[in-house]
């Protein structure tokens, strides 16, 4: 494990994360996150932007995206309404020889390496939490940590993005820090084409008429103010695939099925007559 020493006081460091994430459309939408991340004079600071929308509209893998396309290493945090301040930093572990040791989180640890800080369901912290994080998220662009007296830098290539499901909060938000996540950058459903494109990215083995047929049904509930996703689409997609190996019938007679094990019954609605 990756180790760095501050004012005495050695830190074990988190892992980054790699994953099979692409982006796919709405590149208008990468290039306003890019763009909250510019710093463009000496005088300047980056946003901590937050990105807003349902669940399952690529929050997170629009986050992974911008963060790659600079290079930089990229971490997580995957936000609970238990998430205490000094997990967001630094917690105490016990070693293997029984003594005190320090782990750094993922977010002190895109903090001191610059990397990127993907803050995922940020709705789901609690106040106490978002306080800790207060003295980063503005010009001061740092932590304390109770538990180790440190106080946290972060480099000046260190970026942060938070992700929050629309309509979807565990805590309210507090306004200081809703001024500090700024800008908000809305994501919604994709248009037939490219919801279309995106199904095609991930089930590149899957017949064009079935992903056809997928994207209609999903169109016809994002009409209906339904929250499946395309997420949704490819797990449908996927399993009617799978049932036409085991069974060897045509996979559209199996995409009802799929439509009902995957979302329910009130899913059937919206398939074409």
């Amino acid at each position: 494990m990756e180790t760095v020493t501050l004012d005495g006081i050695t830190l074990t460091l988190s892992r980054p994360v790699t994953l099979s994430l692409k982006w796919v459309g709405q590149q208008e939408l990468l290039r306003q996150l890019l763009a909250a991340w510019m710093v463009i004079d000496d005088r300047d600071i980056p946003f901590n932007p937050r990105l807003i929308g349902k669940p399952g509209v690529g929050k997170t893998t629009l986050a992974y995206a911008a963060a790659r396309s600079l290079g930089r290493e990229v971490y997580l945090y995957q936000a609970t309404m238990d998430t205490r301040p000094e997990d967001l930093i630094i917690t105490p572990v016990i070693g293997p020889d029984g003594t005190i040791q320090y782990s750094a989180s993922s977010l002190v640890t895109a903090m001191l390496k610059g990397g990127v800080l993907i803050l995922d369901e940020g709705n789901r912290m609690s106040e106490k939490a978002w306080a800790s994080l207060a003295p980063l998220l503005d010009d001061r662009r740092y932590v304390e940590s109770v538990v180790t007296g440190l106080r946290v830098p972060a480099k000046a290539d260190f970026r942060i993005v938070v992700t929050m499901n629309e309509d979807s909060s565990t805590f309210e938000v507090p306004e200081y820090i809703h001024s500090r996540l700024q800008p908000q950058i809305y994501i919604d459903f994709p248009e037939a084409a490219e919801e279309l494109q995106i199904l095609a990215e991930n089930l590149p083995f899957a017949p064009k008429k079935i992903l056809d047929y997928v994207v209609g049904f999903l169109q016809r509930s994002h009409k209906a103010d339904e929250l499946y996703s395309v997420r949704d689409g490819i797990n449908i997609a996927r399993y009617a695939l799978k049932m036409m190996h085991a069974t060897g019938q045509e996979p559209k007679s199996l995409l009802p099925l799929a439509v009902e094990r995957i979302l329910g019954d009130e899913a059937l609605q919206y398939l074409k007559e």
